[in-house]
């Protein structure tokens, strides 16, 4: 069984997960409505995309 020959270091075990921190998720502002939407993603709030209504929202 492979077993470690030396204790990681803090200062490696930081380096080792400096890329896990979580990120907050992006939003940008629907063009069509105004409304904070994901980006690449279809709008909930118009059902807008790229400038096309994919789908018709009941108002």
């Amino acid at each position: 069984m492979a077993v470690p020959k030396r204790k990681t270091s803090p200062s490696r075990r930081g380096m080792r997960r400096s890329h896990d921190a979580l990120t907050a998720p992006a939003f940008q502002e629907c063009p069509n409505c105004g409304e904070l939407r994901r980006p690449h993603n279809i709008c909930q709030a118009c059902g807008h995309y790229n400038g096309r209504e994919i789908f018709a929202t009941g108002a």
